[in-house]
């Protein structure tokens, strides 16, 4: 297919292209709509809750949105196509529908994923992202599942596929400790439902890839990877862990006109430090971008993310969860909540997240009023 490219007039709104629609990017698209030619790329006609992808995997029927119900009536275009490449010197975006998309700020929000499990049998190896195809293979058990990565991935998919499929046989493997950022208490409480659900842990276990397992299926939750590799390629500033660089603002420090928000993005604040992968910082880095660029708009100068951390919140099963109460920094503190209120608990702020992107896409004037997405 040919390329088009169609350029704006100089009166009409500024472009704003924001790649990838995500928790942090379709919250910034929709937060900044009003004031902008807004354009989100994205080959998806839905918005997953990844932070449900376990439930999903469990048996879950859905965990999607229909993007449409968030972006009607809000003016943004959709383009449902795959980005390709960044023309950073052009300002330009490639898709692989043949589509040229000219911007004047770009919004780089592409996430993450499970980094590769390297060589072995795919047919048995698994990651979140492909929670749907695993549920699938669990009706052909029973067997012996094996998940690597003691993170808060790794104990969630643990304890809900031990809890709605009891007749596997459930093994976590972790190169360290299970839940290696909770609390003493918080550890003890996991390690107590793990035992109470039947999976048999095994800490201090590297493993190099699916071969190194004897095991009927393998899921891989061991760590994730930044989708960088276009912000690399259009010479983009990344850092030593791969995402791209940014300021106080989330602006790339290599390329002003474009700011990287969410799990690709390596932001940070004076109070919380570096900022880990996750809806928690997504949503709040996404409304921010949101509220640099309108302050862009008024000729105004971008102020600092204003960030910090309160809790870590994990469901283990339907019935049972963990909240670990954190500092500022993310550090674990001694309290926590645990049981069927921490399991309630959590339903609550997973609700929560769909209900902040439903009010941006309603009422995106009333967002900043809200606290930590001002």
């Amino acid at each position: 297919m040919t390329p088009t490219n169609v350029h704006s007039s100089p009166s009409e709104k500024q472009r704003i292209v924001v790649v990838g629609a995500g928790y942090a990017g379709l919250m910034c698209a929709l937060r900044v709509a009003p004031y902008a030619r807004v354009t989100l790329v994205d080959p998806a006609d839905r918005f997953t809750e990844r932070i449900r992808l376990h439930q999903r995997a469990a048996g879950r029927p859905d965990v999607t949105h229909a993007l449409g119900s968030f972006l009607r009536s809000t003016g943004i275009t959709h383009v449902a196509a795959r980005a390709t490449a960044i023309d950073a010197a052009a300002r330009e975006v490639r898709t692989d529908d043949g589509r040229v998309l000219p911007y004047d700020r770009l919004v780089h929000a592409l996430g993450s994923r499970t980094r590769s499990t390297g060589p072995g049998d795919r047919d048995r190896a698994y990651t979140v992202e492909s929670a749907a195809e695993l549920h699938k293979r669990l009706q052909d058990g029973p067997g012996t599942l094996t998940v690597v990565g003691g993170g808060l991935t790794g104990i969630e998919l643990a304890t809900e596929l031990a809890e709605t499929h009891p007749r596997w046989r459930v093994v976590l493997l972790t190169e360290g400790a299970v839940g290696p950022g909770l609390s003493e208490k918080g550890r003890a409480h996991v390690r107590m439902v793990l035992a109470a659900r039947g999976v048999r842990v095994e800490e201090g276990r590297r493993v190099a890839g699916p071969d190194d397992i004897d095991t009927d299926v393998v899921v891989w939750a061991a760590s994730m990877a930044p989708n960088t590799e276009l912000a690399r390629a259009a010479g983009l500033a990344i850092d030593g862990g791969g995402r791209v660089e940014v300021d106080a603002v989330l602006r790339s420090v290599s390329h002003p006109e474009v700011y990287a928000v969410g799990d690709s993005a390596a932001g940070h604040t004076a109070t919380a430090g570096s900022l880990r992968m996750g809806c928690a910082a997504a949503l709040p880095g996404g409304s921010h971008v949101a509220t640099s660029l309108i302050a862009e708009l008024r000729g105004e100068e971008p102020k600092p993310l204003s960030f910090s951390y309160n809790l870590q919140c994990l469901s283990l099963g339907r019935r049972d969860g963990l909240i670990q109460f954190v500092r500022a920094d993310d550090s674990p503190r001694d309290r926590v909540l645990t049981g069927r209120p921490a399991a309630l608990v959590k339903e609550g702020i997973v609700r929560s997240t769909v209900g902040t992107l439903k009010l941006a896409s309603r009422r995106p004037d009333l967002l900043p009023r809200v606290p930590g997405f001002g």
